[in-house]
């Protein structure tokens, strides 16, 4: 168990240096991106959503076709991998990391890389109930497509899209402060209520 643990623990810091040295161009941006969705400062939240809401009543003003929204998106992808790694140092300073600095970075990277495993995971996980249970299989992605399915067409899809980015992004900066903590809590809490008022009336 222990070999386990340790074979597993070499693979995630091997796993983590790769991704490091991959994404060592993007450090800085990557740093200050982290410190915006973390919510650092006060201001940072409404800066976020502005720019966020700015770019959706964009595309929502341009309209542009799923072709030119693609090639658009993947344009702009291809010019900040290009320009981002050589203008970053200039800008901010790649010189100047601290040791705190090039530790958040190793934690972010690692957390990435947890995250990919997770998502696998599930991925794994979802062909393991294929072959184990087809039957719950298709019935739970049935019932969950038709569920997503409802929802688009009650909901138009730039709005839909638009309020999943925001608590994408919103999502590091509610839990780094607890208000996700709080508000289950806060659920748990009712849910309980409900349930000890159901089995007093039930005796």
């Amino acid at each position: 168990m222990a070999e386990g643990d340790n074979k597993s623990s070499n693979q995630l810091a091997a796993e983590t240096a790769s991704l490091e040295e991959q994404l060592q161009g993007w450090g800085e941006v990557i740093l200050m991106t982290d410190k915006i969705l973390r919510w650092e400062r006060a201001w940072f939240p409404l800066a976020l959503m502005s720019v966020v809401s700015f770019s959706f009543l964009m595309i929502y003003y341009l309209d542009p076709s799923v072709l030119s929204g693609v090639s658009c998106f993947v344009m702009f992808l291809c010019l900040a991998d290009y320009l981002v790694p050589a203008l970053a140092p200039r800008i901010f300073g790649s010189n100047k990391w601290t040791t705190e600095q090039q530790q958040r970075f190793h934690e972010i990277c690692s957390n990435l890389v947890k995250t990919r495993r997770r998502i696998v995971g599930w991925w794994r996980r979802l062909f393991t109930l294929k072959e184990e249970k087809p039957k719950m299989y298709f019935m739970t992605m049935l019932c969950s497509l038709a569920v997503v399915a409802w929802i688009g067409q009650q909901v138009h899809n730039l709005f839909l899209t638009y309020l999943i980015v925001s608590f994408l992004l919103l999502f590091p900066g509610l839990n780094q402060h607890g208000i996700i903590t709080k508000y289950i809590g806060m659920a748990k809490r009712e849910i309980n209520k409900l349930l000890k008022h159901k089995e007093k009336k039930n005796e």
